[in-house]
Protein backbone atom coordinates (compact mmCIF):
# COMPACT_ATOMS: atom_id res chain seq x y z
CA UNK A 1 0.00 0.00 0.00
CA UNK A 2 2.85 2.37 0.82
CA UNK A 3 4.52 1.92 -2.66
CA UNK A 4 1.27 2.49 -4.46
CA UNK A 5 0.81 5.86 -2.61
CA UNK A 6 3.80 6.90 -3.41
CA UNK A 7 3.17 6.20 -7.41
CA UNK A 8 -0.21 7.61 -7.27
CA UNK A 9 0.06 11.31 -7.20
CA UNK A 10 2.40 10.61 -10.59
CA UNK A 11 0.13 8.49 -12.14
CA UNK A 12 -2.86 11.16 -11.45
CA UNK A 13 -0.53 13.86 -12.81
CA UNK A 14 -0.80 12.32 -15.99
CA UNK A 15 -4.37 12.56 -16.15
CA UNK A 16 -4.72 16.09 -14.47
CA UNK A 17 -5.24 19.19 -16.30
CA UNK A 18 -2.67 22.01 -17.47
CA UNK A 19 -1.78 23.78 -14.30
CA UNK A 20 -1.65 27.51 -13.84
CA UNK A 21 1.72 29.28 -14.98
CA UNK A 22 1.93 31.67 -12.33
CA UNK A 23 0.54 31.59 -8.89
CA UNK A 24 2.15 32.45 -5.40
CA UNK A 25 3.52 30.04 -3.63
CA UNK A 26 1.03 29.82 -0.51
CA UNK A 27 -1.82 29.93 -3.12
CA UNK A 28 -4.54 27.16 -3.54
CA UNK A 29 -4.87 27.01 -6.73
CA UNK A 30 -7.84 25.68 -9.15
CA UNK A 31 -6.04 23.54 -11.24
CA UNK A 32 -2.87 20.89 -11.06
CA UNK A 33 0.46 22.85 -10.79
CA UNK A 34 2.51 19.25 -12.17
CA UNK A 35 5.78 20.81 -10.06
CA UNK A 36 3.70 20.90 -7.03
CA UNK A 37 2.46 17.39 -7.36
CA UNK A 38 6.21 16.32 -7.91
CA UNK A 39 7.18 17.98 -4.32
CA UNK A 40 4.83 16.53 -2.39
CA UNK A 41 5.43 13.13 -4.22
CA UNK A 42 9.11 13.29 -2.88
CA UNK A 43 7.97 15.21 0.19
CA UNK A 44 5.70 12.16 0.86
CA UNK A 45 8.67 9.39 0.29
CA UNK A 46 11.07 11.23 2.21
CA UNK A 47 9.12 11.88 5.33
CA UNK A 48 7.55 8.72 5.60
CA UNK A 49 10.25 6.66 4.64
CA UNK A 50 12.40 8.98 7.10
CA UNK A 51 9.82 8.03 9.55
CA UNK A 52 9.58 4.35 9.52
CA UNK A 53 13.34 4.18 9.34
CA UNK A 54 13.54 5.95 12.07
CA UNK A 55 10.62 3.50 13.89
CA UNK A 56 12.31 0.53 12.98
CA UNK A 57 15.91 1.69 14.83
CA UNK A 58 14.04 3.43 17.98
CA UNK A 59 11.18 1.04 18.58
CA UNK A 60 12.22 -2.53 17.28
CA UNK A 61 16.14 -2.57 17.78
CA UNK A 62 15.59 -3.40 21.56
CA UNK A 63 13.26 -7.00 20.27
CA UNK A 64 14.28 -10.00 18.46
CA UNK A 65 13.33 -10.21 15.07
CA UNK A 66 10.92 -13.59 14.12
CA UNK A 67 9.40 -14.96 11.02
CA UNK A 68 6.22 -13.12 9.82
CA UNK A 69 3.21 -13.48 12.56
CA UNK A 70 0.02 -12.62 14.06
CA UNK A 71 -1.62 -11.93 17.38
CA UNK A 72 -5.04 -11.29 18.82
CA UNK A 73 -4.52 -7.96 20.95
CA UNK A 74 -8.19 -7.09 20.80
CA UNK A 75 -8.60 -8.06 24.31
CA UNK A 76 -6.38 -5.82 25.62
CA UNK A 77 -6.08 -2.59 27.54
CA UNK A 78 -9.69 -2.23 26.91
CA UNK A 79 -9.12 -1.37 23.29
CA UNK A 80 -7.75 1.72 24.61
CA UNK A 81 -4.84 1.08 21.91
CA UNK A 82 -6.94 0.47 18.93
CA UNK A 83 -8.29 3.97 19.24
CA UNK A 84 -5.02 5.38 19.26
CA UNK A 85 -4.53 3.98 15.86
CA UNK A 86 -7.87 5.15 14.83
CA UNK A 87 -6.81 8.80 15.72
CA UNK A 88 -3.33 8.28 14.28
CA UNK A 89 -4.91 7.18 10.83
CA UNK A 90 -7.32 9.83 11.27
CA UNK A 91 -5.41 12.59 11.74
CA UNK A 92 -2.12 11.48 9.43
CA UNK A 93 -4.74 11.54 6.63
CA UNK A 94 -6.15 15.13 7.51
CA UNK A 95 -3.22 17.01 7.64
CA UNK A 96 -2.16 14.83 4.37
CA UNK A 97 -5.21 15.77 2.59
CA UNK A 98 -4.90 19.47 3.74
CA UNK A 99 -1.08 19.28 2.11
CA UNK A 100 -2.44 18.27 -1.02
CA UNK A 101 -5.01 20.87 -1.67
CA UNK A 102 -1.50 22.83 -2.42
CA UNK A 103 -1.42 20.66 -5.14
CA UNK A 104 -4.22 21.87 -7.26
CA UNK A 105 -5.14 18.40 -8.18
CA UNK A 106 -9.04 17.13 -8.23
CA UNK A 107 -10.68 17.51 -5.42
CA UNK A 108 -11.87 14.07 -5.02
CA UNK A 109 -8.09 12.64 -6.42
CA UNK A 110 -6.65 15.02 -3.11
CA UNK A 111 -9.41 13.27 -0.61
CA UNK A 112 -8.05 9.98 -1.64
CA UNK A 113 -4.28 10.52 -1.90
CA UNK A 114 -4.16 12.23 1.69
CA UNK A 115 -6.76 10.06 3.37
CA UNK A 116 -5.47 6.61 2.55
CA UNK A 117 -2.09 8.30 3.63
CA UNK A 118 -2.61 7.46 7.37
CA UNK A 119 -3.54 3.98 6.28
CA UNK A 120 -0.97 3.39 4.12
CA UNK A 121 2.02 4.47 7.10
CA UNK A 122 0.49 2.86 9.83
CA UNK A 123 0.25 -0.54 8.04
CA UNK A 124 3.67 -0.44 7.20
CA UNK A 125 4.14 -0.28 10.87
CA UNK A 126 1.94 -3.02 11.48
CA UNK A 127 4.29 -5.53 9.06
CA UNK A 128 6.80 -4.29 11.01
CA UNK A 129 4.80 -5.71 14.16
CA UNK A 130 5.01 -9.07 12.19
CA UNK A 131 8.71 -9.26 11.90
CA UNK A 132 8.71 -8.66 15.78
CA UNK A 133 9.43 -11.48 18.22
CA UNK A 134 7.62 -8.91 20.70
CA UNK A 135 4.57 -8.16 19.13
CA UNK A 136 2.99 -9.54 15.74
CA UNK A 137 0.43 -8.54 12.89
CA UNK A 138 -2.44 -7.23 14.40
CA UNK A 139 -5.98 -7.42 12.24
CA UNK A 140 -7.50 -5.59 15.46
CA UNK A 141 -4.95 -2.71 14.46
CA UNK A 142 -5.23 -3.15 10.46
CA UNK A 143 -9.27 -2.66 10.79
CA UNK A 144 -9.08 0.48 13.77
CA UNK A 145 -6.41 1.83 10.94
CA UNK A 146 -9.02 1.41 8.21
CA UNK A 147 -11.70 2.85 9.96
CA UNK A 148 -9.55 6.20 10.94
CA UNK A 149 -8.94 6.54 7.16
CA UNK A 150 -12.74 5.84 6.88
CA UNK A 151 -13.95 8.68 8.93
CA UNK A 152 -11.62 11.32 7.13
CA UNK A 153 -12.92 10.21 3.21
CA UNK A 154 -16.25 9.43 3.90
CA UNK A 155 -17.16 13.09 5.54
CA UNK A 156 -14.80 14.87 2.78
CA UNK A 157 -16.21 12.85 -0.03
CA UNK A 158 -19.85 13.71 1.82
CA UNK A 159 -19.96 17.16 3.08
CA UNK A 160 -16.39 18.73 2.19
CA UNK A 161 -15.52 19.02 5.48
CA UNK A 162 -15.13 17.36 8.97
CA UNK A 163 -18.02 17.51 11.10
CA UNK A 164 -17.20 14.62 13.05
CA UNK A 165 -13.33 14.98 14.45
CA UNK A 166 -11.50 12.31 16.64
CA UNK A 167 -9.87 14.39 19.55
CA UNK A 168 -7.50 13.41 22.28
CA UNK A 169 -6.29 14.23 25.67
CA UNK A 170 -4.42 12.80 28.57
CA UNK A 171 -3.56 13.64 32.48
CA UNK A 172 -0.29 11.53 33.46
CA UNK A 173 -0.74 10.81 37.40
CA UNK A 174 1.19 9.44 39.89
CA UNK A 175 0.95 5.34 40.89
CA UNK A 176 0.66 4.59 45.02
CA UNK A 177 3.22 2.34 46.30
CA UNK A 178 6.74 1.03 45.62
CA UNK A 179 5.54 -2.05 43.64
CA UNK A 180 3.03 -0.76 41.20
CA UNK A 181 5.18 2.65 40.88
CA UNK A 182 8.02 -0.12 39.34
CA UNK A 183 5.76 -1.76 36.98
CA UNK A 184 4.24 1.45 35.67
CA UNK A 185 7.22 2.53 35.00
CA UNK A 186 8.27 0.20 33.03
CA UNK A 187 4.95 -0.40 31.43
CA UNK A 188 4.84 3.52 30.11
CA UNK A 189 8.18 5.12 31.25
CA UNK A 190 9.05 7.65 33.45
CA UNK A 191 9.06 11.20 31.57
CA UNK A 192 5.77 13.09 30.85
CA UNK A 193 5.35 12.77 27.24
CA UNK A 194 5.82 8.69 27.14
CA UNK A 195 3.39 9.21 29.56
CA UNK A 196 1.39 11.33 27.60
CA UNK A 197 1.77 8.40 24.59
CA UNK A 198 1.64 5.07 26.91
CA UNK A 199 -0.34 5.26 29.46
CA UNK A 200 -3.29 3.93 28.30
CA UNK A 201 -5.03 4.75 32.05
CA UNK A 202 -4.23 8.43 31.69
CA UNK A 203 -5.80 8.49 27.56
CA UNK A 204 -9.33 9.79 26.81
CA UNK A 205 -10.28 9.88 23.12
CA UNK A 206 -13.16 11.73 21.51
CA UNK A 207 -15.73 11.89 19.10
CA UNK A 208 -16.66 15.91 18.73
CA UNK A 209 -19.41 16.53 16.64
CA UNK A 210 -19.81 19.97 15.43
CA UNK A 211 -23.56 20.78 15.94
CA UNK A 212 -23.84 23.62 13.43
CA UNK A 213 -23.05 21.93 10.79
CA UNK A 214 -26.18 19.70 11.42
CA UNK A 215 -28.69 22.25 12.50
CA UNK A 216 -27.40 25.50 10.77
CA UNK A 217 -30.32 27.57 11.13
CA UNK A 218 -30.42 26.86 15.20
CA UNK A 219 -28.64 29.83 15.92
CA UNK A 220 -25.58 27.72 17.40
CA UNK A 221 -21.77 29.29 17.48
CA UNK A 222 -20.02 28.05 14.69
CA UNK A 223 -17.31 26.45 16.92
CA UNK A 224 -19.29 24.93 19.43
CA UNK A 225 -19.05 21.33 19.56
CA UNK A 226 -20.23 18.25 21.64
CA UNK A 227 -17.83 15.76 22.00
CA UNK A 228 -17.97 12.17 23.50
CA UNK A 229 -14.95 10.58 25.05
CA UNK A 230 -13.99 7.21 26.29
CA UNK A 231 -11.59 5.91 28.55
CA UNK A 232 -9.72 3.02 31.13
CA UNK A 233 -8.36 2.94 34.37
CA UNK A 234 -6.61 1.16 36.46
CA UNK A 235 -4.84 -1.13 34.05
CA UNK A 236 -1.41 -2.14 35.04
CA UNK A 237 -1.00 -5.20 32.70
CA UNK A 238 -2.18 -5.55 28.79
CA UNK A 239 -5.21 -8.34 30.03
CA UNK A 240 -5.08 -8.73 33.93
CA UNK A 241 -3.85 -7.26 36.83
CA UNK A 242 -0.89 -9.48 37.89
CA UNK A 243 2.46 -10.51 36.71
CA UNK A 244 5.34 -12.22 37.32
CA UNK A 245 8.69 -10.49 38.06
CA UNK A 246 12.02 -11.64 36.79
CA UNK A 247 12.83 -12.46 40.04
CA UNK A 248 9.71 -15.03 39.75
CA UNK A 249 7.80 -13.36 42.50
CA UNK A 250 3.91 -13.35 41.75
CA UNK A 251 2.48 -9.80 42.13
CA UNK A 252 -1.45 -10.20 42.56
CA UNK A 253 -4.01 -6.66 41.70
CA UNK A 254 -7.37 -8.02 40.60
CA UNK A 255 -8.95 -7.38 42.90
CA UNK A 256 -8.28 -3.93 41.92
CA UNK A 257 -11.13 -3.58 38.80
CA UNK A 258 -10.15 -2.52 35.23
CA UNK A 259 -12.44 -0.12 34.58
CA UNK A 260 -14.16 1.62 31.74
CA UNK A 261 -15.04 5.31 31.43
CA UNK A 262 -17.76 7.31 29.21
CA UNK A 263 -17.80 10.77 28.71
CA UNK A 264 -20.17 13.67 27.68
CA UNK A 265 -18.50 17.23 27.44
CA UNK A 266 -19.03 20.94 25.16
CA UNK A 267 -15.69 21.28 22.77
CA UNK A 268 -14.39 23.95 20.69
CA UNK A 269 -13.35 23.57 16.78
CA UNK A 270 -10.87 26.34 16.30
CA UNK A 271 -11.01 25.92 12.68
CA UNK A 272 -14.40 27.58 12.99
CA UNK A 273 -12.95 30.17 14.66
CA UNK A 274 -12.64 33.31 11.79
CA UNK A 275 -8.99 34.48 10.99
CA UNK A 276 -7.00 35.97 7.99
CA UNK A 277 -3.65 35.12 9.18
CA UNK A 278 -2.52 31.91 7.93
CA UNK A 279 0.20 30.78 10.50
CA UNK A 280 -2.96 30.73 13.19
CA UNK A 281 -4.99 28.57 11.02
CA UNK A 282 -1.94 26.34 11.13
CA UNK A 283 -2.20 26.39 14.88
CA UNK A 284 -6.05 25.62 14.70
CA UNK A 285 -5.41 23.17 13.31
CA UNK A 286 -3.05 21.44 15.27
CA UNK A 287 -5.17 22.57 18.53
CA UNK A 288 -7.86 20.64 16.88
CA UNK A 289 -6.14 17.25 17.84
CA UNK A 290 -7.13 18.03 21.36
CA UNK A 291 -9.65 18.17 23.26
CA UNK A 292 -10.71 21.46 25.00
CA UNK A 293 -11.03 21.36 28.57
CA UNK A 294 -14.31 21.63 30.24
CA UNK A 295 -16.87 20.90 32.38
CA UNK A 296 -17.34 16.65 31.87
CA UNK A 297 -19.56 14.22 32.85
CA UNK A 298 -18.28 10.74 33.52
CA UNK A 299 -19.95 7.49 33.90
CA UNK A 300 -17.78 4.08 34.74
CA UNK A 301 -18.77 1.05 33.75
CA UNK A 302 -19.21 0.09 37.12
CA UNK A 303 -22.58 2.31 37.33
CA UNK A 304 -20.60 5.76 39.09
CA UNK A 305 -21.56 8.98 37.87
CA UNK A 306 -19.52 11.98 38.33
CA UNK A 307 -19.22 15.74 37.28
CA UNK A 308 -15.89 17.16 36.86
CA UNK A 309 -15.37 21.38 37.24
CA UNK A 310 -12.60 20.73 33.90
CA UNK A 311 -11.94 17.91 32.89
CA UNK A 312 -8.93 16.89 29.80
Amino acid sequence: MKSILCILPLSLLLLSGKAQEKVSFSTIPDTTIPRRVTILTGATVVLYGTGLAALNAAWYRDYPRSNFHFFNDMEEWKQMDKLGHVFSAYFIGKYSRELWRWSGLPRKQQIWIGGLSGFAYQSVVEVLDGFSSEWGFSWGDMAANAAGSALLISQELAWNEQRIQIKFSAHPGRYEGAVLRDKTNQLFGTRFMERVLKDYNAQTYWLSVNLRSFAKDAGIPRWLNISVGYGAAQMYGGNANWWISDDGHRFDYSSTPRIRQFYLSPDVDFTKIPTKKKGVKVIFQLLNMLKFPAPTLEVTSQGKVRLHPIYF
